[in-house]
């Protein structure tokens, strides 16, 4: 028999009537023959409600209590789903973390899955029950709560599938799958029926938000099969595997961005052995991250060095590079807030050659200037001012056909 994890997110859960909706989803399933385990998220909004709760009593809370009062909001929802389930006349137990000992590390808000001791789901899928698995949450060597961080119910539904060996890890949202670019600002954007675990991982570290970065990370590690399905409506959704070998690849199989970037530039820096450290070391001592870097080297034994942080780090990143620059005794300081970066994605490209000069010439003829330019084996990224964004994510998804008329088919 199939074994199916299937993961509910906040909004799937926001009312009774929703959870009423998902118990009628997962008893199809079983329905069509398989052993089903479900993950959920708190209800819509209960995450915001019990930080607002905790941060009302002291603006500093306590990280282990913090984890504490945040864990109930799943609590909640894994007990109204099997409830529903129950009352519908399907047989269903609910679980939290620590009950089936999803067991992280102690860096409590953001801890990482260790081991899972699946024993206590097995027992009861043997005898025909609905597993109900709180997500986004664990429990440490001490028996401490932990939590995963936002959207950790994802790592959560992956890394129970691959303990249990699972056929699929099928991740219910909002959307019905992963777009070519976000439909907001391309209506044509067309749902792809399957990307390779690469051109997730990329697409979701350069903006798009359909997915949890660790989740796939989890998924490519241990080959389990994800599938992006809504909750609202049918459809076959995307299935994200391993690439296999000769099958045909689209040359871009989509287009993210990410509107919260900041660029910070130091001029005139002596052109010597050791720079590039002295001048991001202090940054990364900060805990700030560095993005996209370019440097370029003058006549006058001189350098230009350039790199990028997210926006909300930009600020604190010119205050140190400023103090950098007087040590270093550059020339000058400059920044820009105001940038934004798009990048094309495709394991295709491999196989492709000219996909970054066609980029830049669809972009020139919108009369789009290139600041900044960062490549890989299978993506091309350029920072652009903020203004452009929408015309150039429209300009390069004409510009590569992807389009509900063009590109790969929807079907699997």
């Amino acid at each position: 028999m199939a074994l199916i994890v299937q993961k509910y997110g906040g909004t799937s859960v926001a009312t009774p009537e929703h959870i009423g909706r998902v118990a009628e989803k997962v008893i199809a399933t079983r329905g069509a023959g398989c052993d089903v385990v479900v993950v959920v998220s708190a209800m819509s909004g209960e995450t915001n409600r019990l930080l607002a709760l905790a941060h009302a009593i002291t603006d500093r809370p306590d990280p282990r209590e913090l984890d504490v009062i945040l864990a109930t909001g799943e609590q909640v929802t894994i007990a109204l789903l099997s409830m529903a389930l129950q009352a519908r006349g399907c047989p269903a137990h609910s679980y939290t973390g620590a009950q089936v000992h999803i067991l992280t590390d102690s860096m409590h808000n953001k801890a990482r899955i260790m081991d899972i001791d699946a024993a206590r789901i097995q027992h009861d899928l043997a005898a025909g029950r609905v597993v109900v698995v709180a997500g986004f949450q664990g429990v440490d060597e001490q028996g401490n709560i932990t939590t995963l961080g936002r959207g950790g119910s994802d790592t959560t539904a992956v890394a129970l599938a691959a303990a249990l060996k699972a056929d699929e890890c099928q991740i219910y949202t909002d959307v019905d799958g992963v777009y070519t670019t976000d439909p907001r600002v391309v209506p044509e954007a067309r749902r792809l029926a399957r990307l390779t675990y690469e051109e997730m991982l990329e697409m979701a570290s350069l903006g798009a938000k359909v997915l949890q970065i660790r989740s796939v990370e989890f998924a490519s590690k241990y080959n389990v099969p994800l599938r992006v399905l809504s909750s609202f409506e049918e459809g076959a959704g995307t299935l994200i595997t391993a690439e296999e070998e000769g099958m045909e690849q689209a040359q871009i199989s989509g287009i993210a961005f990410n509107r919260d970037e900041a660029k910070l530039t130091v001029l005139g820096v002596p052109d010597q052995p050791g720079v590039a450290s002295r001048i991001l070391g202090p940054i990364a001592d900060a805990g700030i991250e560095v993005d996209m870097i370019v440097q370029n080297v003058a006549e006058d034994a001189t350098t230009d060095f350039t790199f990028t942080v997210h926006r909300r780090d930009y600020t604190q990143a010119l205050a140190i590079l400023q103090d950098v620059a007087r040590e270093l005794q550059a020339r000058e300081v400059s920044g820009d807030d105001r940038i934004v970066k798009i990048s094309l994605v495709g394991v295709g490209m491999r196989s492709h050659a000219g996909i970054a000069s066609r980029m830049f010439r669809a972009l020139a003829e919108e009369g789009i200037n290139i600041r900044m330019i960062s490549t890989s084996e299978i993506k091309v990224s350029v920072v652009v001012d903020e203004k452009y964004l929408e015309l150039g994510v429209r300009a390069l998804h004409d510009a590569f056909e992807l389009g509900r008329s063009g590109g790969q088919p929807e079907g699997e």
